[in-house]
């Protein structure tokens, strides 16, 4: 018997929403694509053009444009769009690997892992932290540190859990591989995009303009999620899991006070 070739097809609603989230994650790093992306994105949503001829367009439009400062967003938000209309997925940290290298290639600096584990300790200054840093994992524990927390999803009974369980569980597991931040750059869109697919498979349908308008929240929430001197602080997180999943109409701003700590503080 021979396989059936899947071939999705979505409704122009389906494929903005798609597009919306590509560009939003892309709001994490503080990039914004172009004019001309977004030409290309409408017209592929109005099934004018298809990934393969937006992608030769793009390649064209940055061989011949002296404007290279929107690139990384332009391309990344392609084959996050590319990705998120694919099926396919396998609960692994393989799959992590995969997407980091399928976002990333050609497109990061030389001197960051593609499609791999970072092998250097990192930190970053975060604004939401008044510019302290969260303490990700050493370099030298990314393999067992994932491989338990994969191991340990996997255990998780998703069938006796109801839908609130469900959606917080899941998030919960999302935010565990986030603190362990495994790649040198673009953590957050790979594990955002490993996310969507991860909860679609679960059976949860996802609000997308959740990441169109509140990307960075997300990754602030998830910041404050893993901050170790004040204990976690999930009340964010939690708001942006029930409004993603859950139908939830929370309003989404994270308040800091002049310490640089948030007001509201609470661990589950």
């Amino acid at each position: 018997m021979e396989y059936d070739i899947t071939k999705n097809k979505y409704s122009p609603k389906e494929k903005k929403d798609i597009w919306d989230t590509a560009f939003g994650l892309q709001k994490v790093d503080n990039l914004e694509p172009s004019d001309y992306m977004r030409h290309q994105a409408q017209q592929h949503i109005q099934n004018k053009i298809e990934y393969a001829d937006i992608e030769k367009n793009i390649k064209s439009y940055y061989k011949n444009s002296q404007e290279q400062s929107t690139k990384e967003a332009d391309i990344v938000s392609l084959r996050v769009a590319e990705l998120l209309s694919r099926n396919g997925f396998k609960f692994s940290p393989a799959t992590l690997l995969g997407i980091h290298k399928y976002l990333f290639t050609d497109i990061l600096p030389a001197n960051i892992p593609i499609g791999k584990f970072r092998n250097y300790n990192i930190t970053k200054k975060e604004d939401v932290l008044n510019w302290d840093t969260v303490l990700y994992d050493d370099f030298g524990m990314l393999n067992d540190t994932l491989e338990y927390d994969f191991k340990k999803e996997s255990m998780v009974d998703y069938d006796v859990l109801n839908r609130r369980e469900k959606a917080f569980s899941a998030m919960n597991f999302i935010s565990d591989i986030w603190q362990i931040h495994p790649f040198g750059e673009g953590n957050t869109r790979t594990i955002a995009v490993f996310a969507i697919k991860y909860f679609r498979i679960l059976g949860f349908e996802i609000d997308n303009s959740l990441f169109k308008e509140h990307s960075k929240y997300f990754r602030d929430a998830l910041v404050l999620a893993n901050y170790h001197k004040i204990g976690k602080t999930l009340e964010y997180l939690d708001k942006f899991t029930e409004n993603l999943l859950l139908d939830g109409k929370n309003t989404l701003n994270i308040t800091i006070n002049n310490s640089g700590n948030t007001h509201i503080r609470r661990q589950r």
